[in-house]
């Protein structure tokens, strides 16, 4: 079987699951909602930075993509769908391939208009990135939107390795929203190198850390590929 239709079949498999649509749905709706309010509530403060404040929706927003990828990897884990698939595509690497393609286009394609989305939200709110370059907004759009990807994928590759949707967002839902703040703030420059910590840095106008954007979401992407070789691995190893 050719690569084009492995990759339409596992788009066919998100567009018809519900919970994976609701989810880039609520990516966007949240992201812009919160970004609207978060800017209304920062555009009078000096000491805020006014991207980070526009996009600061993404904080929430990103435990949606991080479902999206847990969810629709998760998927062929029920009912020997995994079995299915693989009997359909032998080659289990090119399958592999072909679902994680398919995770990745729909969430960046997704992040790229909800954070045009977020940046318009936040300036009719309050101004708050009423401030920024062209090419400040430009890259915050592309940095946001791969970050958001990397996440999707990183979780589609942890529930690879779990075989488990809710075993991966048991993971990654509490390490985001509580480890990364907790456990960062008590470590130093070590929380940098976390992968949600990293990617961040591309949403913020100064950077003070170790990271610049585009090294932080180079650390993102390590973590990503290495949560996707390890499902990968787990994939070709384990019996379905």
């Amino acid at each position: 079987m050719t690569h084009a239709p492995v990759l339409h079949s596992e788009w066919l498999k998100i567009r018809t699951l519900r919970s994976l649509p609701a989810a880039l749905l609520a990516l966007f709706a949240v992201t812009t909602a919160f970004s609207a309010l978060a800017g209304a509530d920062g555009a009078d403060d000096p000491q805020s930075d006014p991207l980070f404040t526009a996009l600061s929706g993404v904080l929430p927003g990103q435990i949606a993509a991080v479902s999206f990828g847990a969810l629709a990897m998760a998927a062929e884990y029920h009912g020997g769908v995994l079995r299915m698939s693989l009997a359909a595509v032998p080659r289990r690497g090119r399958w592999f391939t072909a679902k994680a393609t398919a995770v990745a286009v729909p969430v960046l394609l997704t992040g790229l208009v909800t954070a045009v989305a977020a940046l318009g939200a936040a300036r009719a709110r309050g101004g708050a990135a009423d401030g920024l370059t062209g090419s400040e907004q430009a890259r915050a759009i592309v940095g946001c939107a791969v970050y958001l990807m990397l996440m999707a994928l990183f979780a589609a590759g942890l529930t690879a390795v779990l075989r488990s949707g809710v075993a991966a967002l048991s993971v990654l839902v509490p390490f985001i929203l509580v480890v990364s703040f907790v456990v960062g703030d008590s470590v130093g420059t070590v929380a940098d190198f976390l992968p949600d910590k990293a990617g961040q840095t591309v949403l913020h106008r100064t950077h003070d850390g170790s990271l610049g954007p585009w090294s932080g979401l180079a650390v993102t992407a390590l973590w990503t590929a290495a949560a996707l070789a390890a499902g990968a691995w787990c994939v070709r190893r384990r019996d379905t």
